[in-house]
């Protein structure tokens, strides 16, 4: 079980970039309302996609916004 569990944990990448690339990259996140890594993982899941190498076992990307509450009830 707990390779199967290891096997799902989000890996960090350090990613270099040119600044005028980031730039570009921050100004289209910010226009999707995503933050920078959450558009590097789309497009990269986009490339890996069109290129068939998408994994079929790939598991979607997290919902945006706050996590729901444990407690199970909505703010009224």
């Amino acid at each position: 079980m707990a390779e199967r569990e290891h096997r799902h944990e989000r890996k960090q990448v350090l990613l270099r970039l040119d600044p005028a690339v980031h730039d570009a990259l921050q100004r289209w996140a910010g226009d999707e309302m995503r933050s920078v890594n959450a558009q590097v993982e789309v497009i990269l899941r986009e490339a890996l996609r069109r290129a068939g190498r998408l994994p079929s076992d790939i598991r979607p990307i997290p919902r945006r916004g706050r996590p729901p509450s444990s407690s199970g009830s909505e703010p009224g």
